[in-house]
């Protein structure tokens, strides 16, 4: 079997696929997704593009199926990437399976994969908006956030259920750990000379988007991204020209950082026409 550099990649969405193929030519890219489905129709998809793609079932809420992810990628070379764009949405899933799958998981996939990461190997994680827009929780929580071992995350006050308001509040929460925890385990990754960021994005053109755009919160989202500076929602490949800078030569010296890119929706949020007294 030819050795390969490797790409680790779970979520097989569409945001996810943009990102594959700025950086997956001539590597090995191991999808995995919790619907099995979905990432064989990924793979094909890569496969008839050209790339070289293999499927693979990954619960990232489960740190067993992590770790058999990375066994398949180390089938084929060194892990020397990887995508995280896995998650549920607030209107996905109840607050205990976003906390385990959004925080959780996204935690003990960083962790896992820093151990093996390849020297000057790259990462991204794909985090959003909303960990910007609620209010700040100080620093004594934010470092509980980054720095509690994994199997006590969990188990902070700040994430228990009475203390969280409902979904959107968990998927909030969720987010600003992502935000906090690529900051710790960037300290880690960079013994190796490794480099792991993440990025925010706003509203972006998926089939899940259009879904809601269509649901119960339609007007909400067609509102923010109409009110906010772009005038308009992003999409995948936008995203993907900003995660090709982070995770190759060009973006060497960036690490531990997140990346909010939300056509100004955020910015507006707080100080335009999006200020929650203007609507």
């Amino acid at each position: 079997m030819e050795n390969k550099e490797v790409v680790l990649w779970t979520g097989a969405g569409q945001i996810g696929m943009a990102i594959a193929r700025r950086i997956g030519y001539g590597k090995k890219i191991v999808v995995g997704d919790k619907n099995i489905s979905n990432a064989n129709k990924i793979a094909k998809i890569m496969n008839e593009a050209g790339f070289d793609v293999v499927a693979i079932e990954c619960d990232i809420s489960s740190r067993e199926s992590i770790l058999n992810l990375i066994k398949e990628g180390e089938k084929y070379g060194e892990i020397s990437m990887l995508i995280n764009s896995a998650g549920v949405s607030p209107s996905q899933a109840p607050i205990e399976k976003i906390l385990k799958v959004d925080l959780y998981g996204t935690a003990v996939l960083l962790e896992e994969v820093g151990k093996v990461i390849k020297q000057g190997g790259a990462g991204i994680t794909i985090s959003s908006q909303s960990g910007h827009r609620m209010e700040q929780l100080g620093a004594k929580i934010d470092e509980q956030l980054a720095t509690t071992p994994t199997e006590e995350l969990l188990d902070l006050d700040v994430l228990q259920p009475e203390n969280i308001k409902d979904t959107l509040h968990a998927y909030q929460l969720a987010k600003r750990c992502n935000e906090k925890r690529v900051m710790y385990e960037s300290t880690i990754w960079g013994k190796k000379k490794a480099r792991i960021n993440s990025i925010s994005p706003g509203i972006i053109v998926t089939p899940l988007a259009i879904d809601e755009f269509n649901g119960e919160r339609g007007d909400f989202y067609k509102n923010m991204f109409k009110k906010c500076p772009a005038g308009r929602p992003g999409t995948a490949d936008e995203v993907a020209n900003l995660a090709e800078i982070l995770m190759t030569d060009k973006g060497e010296f960036i690490t531990g950082s997140d990346f909010l890119i939300d056509g100004g929706a955020t910015a507006s949020y707080f100080y335009g026409e999006l200020k929650p007294e203007n609507n």
